[in-house]
């Protein structure tokens, strides 16, 4: 059965916080900057995209901010945490802030899960807000949830961006 936004899967107390704790633990990962942690939770044939334009439903026939598979993920986790990177030096301080998790499709193979995120970005003596809508594809796993894809919409996905420096 197929739902949307408008139409959320009736509510499962249970479900939605095991999912919130997941989302929340995945914040947690890249707030204390463990990233090697954060890309386990991504499953070997994950995306990872912020959409360019709001309401954009293609990757390929369009401009994205990021749009990586979990081959880039890795590049990108590499080049965060290599010690010669000087141009992310100082290291960014984040604060990640998860609400309004809802689950929009749930079936035997995949969870789809709406979200809010907050997140605070301290680097250089400036600090930045973002805003976004997200939206998670999980797969459970004898291990436990793992990401299929992810897809951050920026509020301000147009506006200029002037260089982020951060995973969201």
């Amino acid at each position: 059965m197929s739902h949307n936004a408008l139409n959320p899967v009736p509510f499962d107390a249970a479900l939605t916080g095991e999912l919130s704790h997941f989302l929340a633990h995945e914040a947690y990962l890249l707030d204390t900057h463990r990233l090697d942690d954060w890309l386990a939770l991504y499953a070997q044939d994950a995306t990872y995209w912020v959409p360019l334009v709001q309401g954009q439903t293609d990757p390929f026939e369009h401009s994205s901010i990021i749009h990586d598979d979990r081959t880039l993920l890795a590049i990108r986790v590499a080049q965060y945490s290599h010690p010669r990177a000087h141009a992310r030096l100082p290291v960014t301080r984040t604060c990640h802030q998860i609400g309004n998790v809802l689950v929009l499709e749930h079936s035997d193979a995949l969870i789809r899960v709406a979200s809010t995120l907050t997140l605070v970005e301290y680097r250089q003596e400036r600090q930045r807000v973002w805003g976004a809508l997200v939206e998670h594809r999980l797969r459970r796993t004898a291990q436990g949830w793992q990401i299929a894809a992810k897809r951050v919409d920026l509020v301000n996905a147009e506006s200029e961006l002037d260089g982020i420096s951060i995973l969201f």
